[in-house]
């Protein structure tokens, strides 16, 4: 292996890395240093996170930079705020021995003009995000025209948060003649494509394979209940406290508050890193974490990109990631620079298929392990304070007349009192109720009630002949939840075990189907929260579980039930049976109409319209026998979802028209517009006229 000074590095920045402790380059750097500084060629490396990569490119840059010239000359775009201070932090120690270097980091959440200032005052080095560089361009604060290194590092996370189009422009805005190099963890078609389109003839780096995790660290799993996480989590807090200092990752900023508060009123060391924190806040929760005045970390995968702490021994998932390629980064927030770590997930049933698809592509090997019991934490406990004690050495100089003096009470006491009281002490965490609480571990195995896999609906899980209640929550597709994170976050909630639980998830709403027993739990668990800002209201609905509604002959979909959400009664989609002639009118979708204009009699019972089909010149017939032979099911011309306006916008089903409704007096205000305005349903809906 060569040393730094036999790949080239100058003789100032060798004093500066040595200062820093580097001794010998890490493969990446091995291999990218005497490419940039030799051969003037594109490089494209490939390396997991915590390789050394800010090295491979800011050792060359900084000694390849013109100190005499005060424009741009080199252009490092990274993905996330924290990623671009920690970029900027490291090239400011590499050239803090050469003269003339100036680094401007900029990025969102900070102070514009104050960035601004700092880049007329001269910057050699621009370490930027892609949304600050593009304001700071557009403003014509910045001139790229003159830079002659171009770096993307974390290119695959820029890619996975929506940055392509932005780099795009950025190195179209860029000079031909320059250099381009891209550092990334993994490599998808989307690199490939950048490195194609805007790369000449690069020169290819891989340390390692393709996607593939660090062979530093160790994959664990076990497997617990949904309910069961945050009670799994603490038991494997308690048993690895003596040498923890971990990274938590969330799959949300809610649950990464929640879950960080409840640590620490429990009395964990913990704080937590997401988007909804001020730049300050971000950063002060860095410093103390990195200066380990805390030891837990909670955080989402967008706001730990930056993270580039030494010594982190463990990562821990508390949900896999839905991108696979996470998986990657996250864990690569240990065993940085050679050393060990250790990633670890707490898995429930639904993400076996997931764990296998990362054991696949990623090619690791994960290990099942079995949360420790609580008699287990405390035993473990006790030895390491016996331990501690023991092999204490007494410091005699500090035991003076006055701390004698101050002891007389404790020497009173009888050895075997005052163990028990110093443990006590220690051991107070270990309550009868923690010691009495049950095994937290599942097999993890996935199956239905009945043992076998049911088939999935259109929107629902495998089902399993649930009976029991329905449940409408005002939450769905809309606020980000899919049927695996909804159903998790219910699960959470309510405590319910995850194999009581079936869900169906649509655009702005959702059901939970949960037996009888459970229901009024779920519903007093839910009512009153809030999901990603948004309140939440939980109701018992009148359809049953599987989507059809008493007395009605209706085959699910998008049907909302009797109550459809405060939405004046009305169902709000699905199959409805009504007489038709002709053909078919189409209904539902629309939340404020169940496909067509049903209203709710006084009585109890709904009167129905008939529809007719195209063309069709029969009289209207309304009628309530549902057995009838003529019966079929309609649907809406339209699907979609209604807006919450009060009535005014209603969906009418398709087919000519004619007469007055059949509606009964006094049963509600009659918002329906005149038959004249309602669109035929071969041609679009034109706007009511006045």
């Amino acid at each position: 292996m060569k040393n730094f000074s036999e790949l080239g590095v100058e003789t100032s920045i060798l004093n500066a890395i040595q200062e820093l402790g580097f001794e010998n380059p890490t493969p990446i750097q091995e291999q990218s240093i005497p490419v940039f500084l030799e051969t003037g060629k594109d490089i494209l490396g490939l390396a997991h996170t915590g390789t050394g990569k800010t090295a491979a490119f800011g050792l060359p840059i900084i000694q390849l930079i013109d100190t005499t010239n005060r424009s741009v000359q080199a252009l490092v775009i990274c993905p996330t705020r924290e990623l671009c201070m920690q970029i900027s932090r490291d090239l400011g120690n590499y050239s803090k021995n050469k003269s003339g270097i100036n680094i401007v980091a900029v990025y969102g959440g900070a102070s514009i003009e104050r960035q601004i200032s700092d880049i007329k005052r001269g910057a050699n080095i621009i370490v930027a995000t892609p949304g600050r560089l593009m304001d700071l361009m557009n403003r014509r604060a910045l001139n790229i025209s003159t830079v002659k290194y171009v770096v993307l590092d974390e290119a695959d996370e820029m890619l996975n948060m929506g940055f392509e189009e932005d780099v795009e422009y950025i190195l179209a805005e860029t000079p031909k003649e320059k250099r381009v190099c891209l550092f990334s963890a993994t490599m998808p078609k989307g690199i490939r494509n950048i490195a194609n389109k805007y790369m000449n003839d690069p020169h290819e780096i891989t340390v390692g394979q393709k996607n593939t995790g660090n062979e530093n660290i160790t994959h664990q799993y076990a497997a617990v209940h949904a309910r069961d996480k945050y009670p799994a989590l603490k038991r494997y807090l308690d048993f690895n406290s003596d040498n923890i200092y971990a990274i938590i990752f969330c799959t949300t900023k809610n649950e990464t508050q929640d879950i960080s508060d409840k640590l620490i009123k429990d009395g964990y060391n913990a704080d937590c890193l997401h988007g909804d924190l001020s730049q300050g806040q971000r950063e002060k929760v860095m410093n103390r974490f990195r200066h380990h005045a805390i030891k837990i970390l909670l955080a989402t995968d967008v706001a730990a990109r930056g993270i580039d702490v030494t010594g982190i021994t463990h990562v821990i998932h508390f949900h896999l990631p839905d991108d696979i390629e996470n998986y990657t980064h996250r864990s690569g927030r240990t065993a940085r620079a050679g050393k060990l770590g250790v990633s670890f997930t707490l898995l429930n049933m639904r993400e076996n298929g997931r764990l296998r698809d990362i054991e696949r592509l990623s090619k690791v090997k994960f290990e099942k392990i079995l949360i420790p019991s609580a008699e287990e934490v405390r035993d473990k406990k006790l030895v390491a304070f016996i331990d501690t004690i023991v092999n204490t050495e007494i410091e005699t100089s500090i035991f003076d007349e006055k701390v004698m003096e101050g002891l007389k009470p404790l020497l009173a006491m009888p050895s075997e009192e005052l163990v028990q009281k110093f443990l006590s002490l220690e051991l107070r965490r270990f309550s009868a109720e923690y010691l009495n609480a049950p095994d937290l571990n599942t097999s993890g195995e996935r199956t239905s009630r009945d043992g076998e896999r049911g088939e999935r609906s259109e929107r629902g899980e495998r089902g399993s002949n649930v009976r029991g209640q329905r449940i409408f929550v005002s939450i769905g597709k809309k606020d980000g939840l899919t049927i695996r994170t909804f159903k998790d976050w219910v699960a959470q909630e309510s405590g319910l075990d995850y194999t009581d639980i079936h869900v169906d998830v649509s655009g702005v709403f959702s059901f939970v189907d949960v037996k009888e027993e459970f229901a009024e739990k779920v519903i007093t668990s839910l009512n009153g929260k809030t999901y990603e800002d948004r309140p939440v209201r939980a109701e018992l609905s009148g359809e049953k579980p599987g989507g059809s509604r008493e007395g009605r002959n209706s085959r699910g979909g998008d049907s909302r039930g009797d109550r459809g959400g405060d939405r004046g009664g009305r169902s709000g989609g699905g199959y409805s049976s009504r007489r038709s002639e002709g053909g078919s009118s189409y209904g539902g979708g629309d939340r404020r109409s169940g496909g067509g204009d049903r209203e709710r009699r006084s009585g109890g019972e709904r009167s129905e319209r008939s529809s007719y089909g195209r063309d069709s010149g029969g009289d209207r017939n309304s009628s309530s026998d549902r057995s009838s032979s003529s019966e079929r099911s309609s649907f809406s011309e339209k699907s979609g979802y209604g807006t919450r306006d009060g009535g005014r916008n209603r969906s009418y089903s398709g087919g000519s028209s004619r007469g007055g409704s059949d509606r009964p007096s006094g049963d509600r205000p009659n918002f329906d517009r005149p038959s004249s305005d309602r669109p035929s349903s071969d041609r679009p809906r034109r706007p009511r006229r006045d």
